[in-house]
């Protein structure tokens, strides 16, 4: 029997680290337990607050849980059994990169990029994402290779080649080939990243059985045809650059014939620099299948070769961290290089990347894994090398005296143990801090992740910490790392504390139009998108009179922060009279709030849209209706997967904390002798060394940067690589530097660098501020359009419902604002912008272009600046152009033309670059830092 609230699935905030006194005499253990949300049916211990067990001992020693954590499944992390360098090789890109900008530089560099597969240049496949455009960026963020595909010169999947025979048409593709790489050996040093795949899924393509394959005959059944055109065109790729490295042969699968191609590579000295495949299928099968292949090579005596499997992951697994987790464990194990697969937009990095510069859940567990360092050690799962079982990969770094696991994949308990912990490293105590990276949907974007614990622990006499973890969510990934403790170090509090989730298909729905719809993405059906709890609900759109009703309980009266998890298909006919849903948010029928719901490329593809109310201890009614007596009617249609509750208290509210020791090194190691430290230990910053930081904002806009240090010395800052003034403090004492910088929305890249004197740098706190960078906002339509650009008043949801169109088709059509500087100095220029052009398709990617202007300041060169899309010109999202701007007027020009091909002379036959820039409602400018 179970109570009628338990219809909802819930989540609750904090883990706690609990270490007793061992009645036995040894360390004691490490326990983490979750506070019960208070969602429940309880017995007791009022709202919020139930009746807990006591943590108990257990004779299997595992550790300190309750009692049925302690018949959890195990994870173990042996840090003595070392399997290798860490290789980083998961954190790979199929189409990931549209162009310089589109996504960041910052989301490129702080996922740790290591490959990007794409298409050749001016390869009419996609828009966008063209291998040389997208080279400088890659490489620059810290990226290793671009794999060119170089059939993407042609339209259509299977590739439409040219020709009325099989030799006709590869001589016409070896032209494109011998063009192809003429255009790489212009690209300087550039060019040694660059790795060609000739063929893409031969089998299926061009030597398969199809209507335009070589002659339909498939390589699998009689390999004749593509083994002696891949001998030409791997003699006419080397004799062009001799220096070049080939990558093959990309089959969809790893065949068995694949076998017969190594063979007949290494009888005609034609072997691939790197071995390529395709993994569509699952975790397990990247081990089995490396494994084998490795025994190939070895029969063929060849090797070992690089390995990238240049696809891999399905819809189901992208964007979710518990899932994608699973493969890059696998991938990891397996010491390889792999792409996750793009099945939708290009340049978001496979569902990686939210606008330009925000990451979802994904895009924070690549940041976690990128940070991985040393080597890695042996992970036992609960059920080896099975997906959708909690599966993990961990790192030991004796020179940063770290360990750092990630796992996920399941809900529920888990006992996750370190053993074979060496006191030389980590003393007789460890510092352990737990941190979980929740799925925030495709279209989401994610803060930081959230710190669950942070707690000094003994180690067990049998070397072992054991970690008990209750209430795990599977759509979540976890992040432990351990440091030396015993020194001292304050322990952070939880950044996140009571937290409750409620699902759409177990809420009240009272009107008509009502949809239960699922159940969607499963392992039984890859191909869809995950939703939390499978199902989601339709019914509020034009004309509906729905309402949907979520009871609530919460423990304390309060501010909760509220996330609507929702989407809406932006070429759907209702929503594109409008763009984004509108729907009506109320508490117990008071308080009404008008929400606009995300867009997707596809239905079923999740954002959310946030709000805070104010709620009371106990049970609440939190409705979203079609129509508002005093707001007004919906206008589109969505549908509504979840809502999320967290109480804003003072975990939420406080500045957001980035150890030092956990931060990107340079020139330095941690240290954890200090008294007095946050966490674990602090950092030295000689002069040159540096630590890196990879810090969340909500907005574009003003935070206060706070640098603690344990005395000594002074810094240097940045922030995306914009030198900051610094307000020291005593350089002799502890204290704290203070600046107030613009930080971008999304994710900002902040470098301390150590200046002079031995600078001991404990952690970087970061917290919302105003007032001291005075931003000047100016509407477009006060600007000065020129040409065909003009003053729209189509677009409802422009500031004051007005905004400027028609930019681009040429210089003539421009706009120019005239902005003021209190002072000469870099600012931020923040555009709102809207985008919706999109490409014909030849297949099932959506492919939206993302615009660019040209802003040239005062009459200066102009930047080129990409606008990713918005999915509707009605809908509007921000961007930020660092510039240099004089006291007194700057004259700002936005204009744009189409970009013509490599060669300058040519330009895409499919409307697949637009000369168009975006939509422009409004410009802010900010200094980019005060003292």
């Amino acid at each position: 029997m179970t109570c009628a609230l338990h219809r909802e699935r819930h989540r609750t905030g904090s883990i706690r680290l609990v270490q007793r006194p061992n009645p036995q005499g040894n360390h004691g253990d490490l326990s983490a337990t979750k506070e019960n949300d208070g969602s429940r049916c309880r017995s007791g211990g009022g709202p919020g607050h139930p009746a807990r067990r006591p943590f108990r001992r257990h004779r299997s020693r595992r550790g300190r849980g309750t009692a049925h954590a302690a018949d959890a499944e195990r994870l173990v992390i042996d840090l003595a059994a070392d399997t290798g360098a860490f290789h980083g090789g998961a954190a790979g890109s199929l189409y990931g990169i549209y162009g310089d900008g589109a996504p960041s530089r910052n989301l490129i560099e702080g996922m740790h990029l290591r490959t990007v597969s794409t298409k050749a240049q001016d390869g009419p496949q996609h828009p966008g994402a063209d291998a040389l455009e997208i080279l400088p960026p890659l490489v620059d963020s810290g990226g290793k290779d671009v794999y060119i595909y170089m059939t993407d010169i042609y339209r259509g999947f299977p590739y439409q080649w040219p020709g009325g025979s099989g030799p006709e048409r590869l001589a016409n593709f070896k032209a494109k080939i011998k063009k192809q790489v003429d255009q790489v050996k212009t690209m300087g040093d550039y060019r040694d990243h660059v790795v060609y795949v000739p063929f893409n899924e031969p089998e299926g393509n061009m030597f398969g059985s199809g209507a335009w394959s070589y002659n339909n005959v498939s390589w699998l059944n009689d390999p004749q045809y593509f083994f002696a055109a891949w001998k030409e065109v791997y003699h006419l790729i080397k004799d062009e650059d001799p220096d070049a490295r080939i990558a093959g042969p990309n089959t969809s699968v790893l065949y068995d014939q694949v076998k017969g191609f190594l063979q007949y590579a290494k009888a005609n000295d034609v072997v691939p620099d790197v071995m390529t495949w395709h993994e569509l299928s699952s975790p397990a099968a990247v081990r089995t299948n490396v494994t084998k292949y490795r025994q190939w090579e070895k029969d063929a005596g060849i090797g070992p070769l690089p390995i990238n499997v240049n696809e891999y992951g399905h819809n189901y697994h992208l964007s979710v961290p518990g899932q994608v987790v699973q493969w890059v464990s696998a991938i990891e194990e397996s010491k390889i290089d792999a792409d996750l697969a793009y099945w939708n937009v290009d340049g978001n990095l496979n569902d990686s990347a939210v606008d330009a510069n925000r990451g979802n859940g994904q895009w924070w567990l690549f940041n976690a894994y990128g940070q991985m360092s040393g080597h890695t050690v042996q992970v036992t799962a609960p059920h080896p090398n099975q997906q959708y079982t909690l599966q993990g990969v961990a790192t030991v770094d004796s020179k940063k005296q770290q360990s750092r696991a990630l796992f996920g994949g399941k809900s529920g308990n888990a006992d996750v143990v370190f053993k074979s912990i060496d006191p030389k490293l980590f003393g007789t105590t460890v510092h352990a801090t737990v941190q979980e990276i929740p799925w925030t949907g495709q279209v989401g974007d994610s803060a930081q992740p959230l710190r669950l614990a942070d707690q000094e622990v003994a180690v067990s006499e049998d070397g072992s910490v054991p970690l008990p973890m209750t209430g795990m969510n599977e759509m979540s990934a976890y992040q432990v790392i351990l440091s030396p403790g015993g020194h001292g170090g304050t322990s952070a509090q939880p950044s996140v504390g009571w937290r409750g989730t409620y699902e759409a298909e177990n809420a009240t729905y009272t009107g008509g139009g009502y949809s239960k719809n699922g159940p969607e993405g499963t392992p039984s059906n890859v191909g869809g998108f995950a939703t939390s709890g499978t199902y989601n609900v339709g019914g509020l759109r034009t004309g509906s009179d729905g309402v949907l009703a979520f009871g609530v309980d919460v423990p304390q009266d309060g501010a909760y922060d509220l996330s609507v998890f929702a989407n809406s298909y932006n070429l759907y006919g209702l929503v594109q009279e409008q763009g984004p849903t509108n729907v009506f948010l109320r508490v117990d029928g008071t308080d009404p709030q008008e929400l606009l719901l995300p867009l997707g490329y596809k239905w079923v593809v999740w954002g959310h849209t946030d709000t805070t109310v104010q709620l009371t201890a106990g049970r609440h009614r939190i409705t979203l209706a079609a129509q508002d007596a005093d707001l007004g009617v919906t206008k589109g249609d969505a549908i509504i997967d979840k809502i999320d509750l967290a109480l804003r208290d003072k975990n939420v509210t406080s500045p957001a904390i980035y150890e030092a020791e956990y931060a990107t090194l340079s020139g330095t190691r941690p240290q954890y002798t200090y008294r007095g430290a946050s966490g674990p230990g602090a950092v030295p910053l000689s002069k040159g060394a540096s630590a890196t930081f990879w810090l969340y904002s909500p907005t574009d806009g003003e935070a206060t940067l706070s640098l603690d240090r344990l005395g000594g010395g002074r810094a240097e800052v940045s922030v995306n690589g914009e030198k900051l003034d610094v307000a020291g403090a005593d350089a002799r004492k502890k204290g704290t530097d203070v600046v107030r910088a613009f930080l971008s929305g999304g994710i900002s890249k902040v470098t301390v660098t150590g200046a002079s004197h031995g600078l001991v740098l404990d952690r970087l706190r970061v917290a919302p501020s105003s007032g001291s960078s005075a931003t000047k906002v100016y509407q477009a339509e006060d600007g000065t359009p020129s040409g065909a650009a003009k003053v729209t008043d189509a677009y409802t949801f422009a500031g004051g419902g007005k905004a400027v169109t028609g930019i681009g088709d040429g210089k003539a059509n421009a706009l120019a604002v005239d902005v003021f500087a209190k002072r000469a100095g870099r600012h931020a220029v923040t555009i709102r912008y809207s985008n919706a052009e999109q490409a014909p398709a030849t297949h099932y990617n959506p492919d939206p272009i993302t615009r660019h202007a040209d802003l040239s300041v005062n009459g200066g060169p102009a930047k080129r600046v990409l606008f990713p899309t918005t999915f509707h010109f009605n809908a509007f999202r921000e961007l930020t152009v660092p510039v240099t701007l004089k006291k007194g007027t700057n004259h700002l020009s936005f204009t744009a033309e189409e970009l013509p091909d490599f060669d300058g002379d040519t330009y895409n036959p499919y409307d697949q670059r637009s000369p168009y820039a975006p939509v422009i409602d409004q410009i802010a400018v900010t200094p980019l830092s005060e003292r």
